[in-house]
This record gives structure tokens, C-alpha cells and sequence, in this order.
């Protein structure tokens, strides 16, 4: 059987997004699914998603959120607004669900590709690529010719020594002897003034990687915020996809 992929980055305890997200790629006869992190914080499901990405089998790597929220540590350091939507978080989930997010690697090799959240010199610093200048510096750690990862919630391609951006849905295949760094945008938190969630295919056979938007309830994921007491910014942010 012809494998086909589906990563998913920064779900972010949006399940309406989520349930989206999965039947979109179902449709699209996706046989794996895989995630680069950042399962909860910042929306209202971070149990609902978690339970539903351990149903799918989804291979998931460790994010930021996934792990402040599955240590006890102090938040004296964070900004309020993120300290505030952590230990919200922490109260939501069951010891099985800490446990689980506790036990993520920070990346992994799968499917003859690498997952990571944030980048692979550094996976627990959680920095942040931008740029090619970053982008150019994770190279040096990628031993595969494709590597996916989130943290900015920006759907990008990085090609070894050239850059290449994509933002409207697309189709890319992969030249041989390259190599590509590819942050698979946001299921539950775009920031790209789209609020459609992003996720990426990747067909083994054909070596294609896909690009993919899906509308989903935007207004509903706002409302369960609101009702849960979370702070309004976060709600409002859904809709402006930002």
C-alpha cells in the first residue's frame, strides 16, 4: 500500500479544528498521520485532542505547550497571558494525558523523514525559524532530506540554501538530493491572517508535499473559549487567524 501522510502541527486544544483537519485528510486517502507538537494550550479541548491524536495512532513529537503543561514548573518566568492559559490547561487534564505529553521525544525519524517542533540543533530551547539565516543553521542537524516542524504557526518551505514560501495551498515535489525544512502551518491556531487551519501531505510515492487549508467551526471553537473562561484575546485571535 502506498503510504500517504498527514502532519498536523499546533492543534493547540482546538477540537473543532481537529475534527476538520482528520476528515479532510481522510477524504484524501491519507494512511499515517503524524504531528510536530504543541497538542494543547491556548483553546478549550486539550483532553478531547489529545485522546483523538492517541486514537489516530498519530506520531507526535514534544512542543512547548505539550510541556510546560506536563510539568509542575514554576510560571513566574511567562508572560501572564501564556501563564494563565498553562495552568488552566494543567487543571484540565487527567494523569494519563500529563503522562503522555511527559513522554514525548523532542524529535524523531519516521517514515524516512524527521519531526521536530522547533528545531533540530535545539529542540528544547524552542527557538523559532523565520528565516533562511535560521533555517540555514538546522540544516547542519537534518540528516534526512525532509524535515517537518511548527512553533510559528506559519506555513513554510526552507530549501537548503535557497528559500521558498508558500501560503496559498500547493503542491511541491521534492527534487533529489535536496533538502527541505517545512513548518506545516497551524491546525488550531493560525497566524497567518487566514483562519482556515493548514496541515500537510506528504505521498511517499510520488514524493509530493501538499499544502492543504480546511475551513472549520471557527465560531463554535470561540464559544467553547469564552464559556471555559479563557481570556476573550484568544477566542478573537480564531477568527483573525492571527
Amino acid at each position: 500500500m502506498d503510504r500517504k501522510f498527514a502532519i498536523l502541527g499546533d492543534i493547540h486544544a482546538n477540537i473543532e479544528a481537529l475534527n476538520a483537519v482528520v476528515e479532510d485528510a481522510r477524504s484524501r486517502g491519507v494512511t499515517d498521520f503524524v504531528c510536530v507538537g504543541d497538542v494543547v494550550g491556548y483553546n478549550a479541548s486539550p483532553s478531547a485532542c489529545i485522546h483523538l491524536v492517541r486514537e489516530l495512532g498519530c506520531t507526535t513529537v514534544r512542543g512547548n505547550h505539550d510541556n510546560y503543561c506536563s510539568y509542575n514548573e514554576s510560571l513566574d518566568d511567562f508572560q501572564p497571558l501564556a501563564a494563565s492559559v498553562i495552568a488552566w490547561t494543567r487543571r484540565q487534564l487527567t494523569e494519563e494525558d500529563v503522562r503522555w505529553l511527559h513522554d514525548l521525544p523532542y524529535h524523531k525519524v519516521y517514515g524516512g523523514f524527521t519531526i521536530v517542533h522547533s528545531t533540530l540543533d535545539m529542540p528544547e530551547r524552542w527557538g523559532y525559524v523565520f528565516d533562511t539565516l535560521a533555517a540555514e543553521a538546522n540544516f547542519s542537524y537534518q540528516m534526512t532530506s525532509l524535515c517537518f516542524h511548527g512553533h510559528t504557526h506559519v506555513p513554510m518551505i526552507y530549501e537548503k540554501q535557497r528559500e521558498v514560501m508558500r501560503v496559498e495551498p500547493c503542491k511541491i515535489k521534492i527534487a533529489f538530493g535536496a533538502k527541505y525544512f517545512v513548518n506545516v502551518g497551524s491546525v488550531g491556531q493560525p497566524r497567518d491572517n487566514d483562519p482556515r487551519s493548514t496541515y500537510v501531505t506528504y505521498t511517499v510515492k510520488t514524493k509530493e508535499i501538499e499544502f492543504v487549508r480546511v475551513p472549520y467551526d471557527v465560531e463554535a471553537a470561540m464559544e467553547k473559549n469564552v464559556k471555559a473562561g479563557l481570556p476573550e484575546r484568544l477566542a478573537l485571535r480564531l477568527a483573525q487567524g492571527r
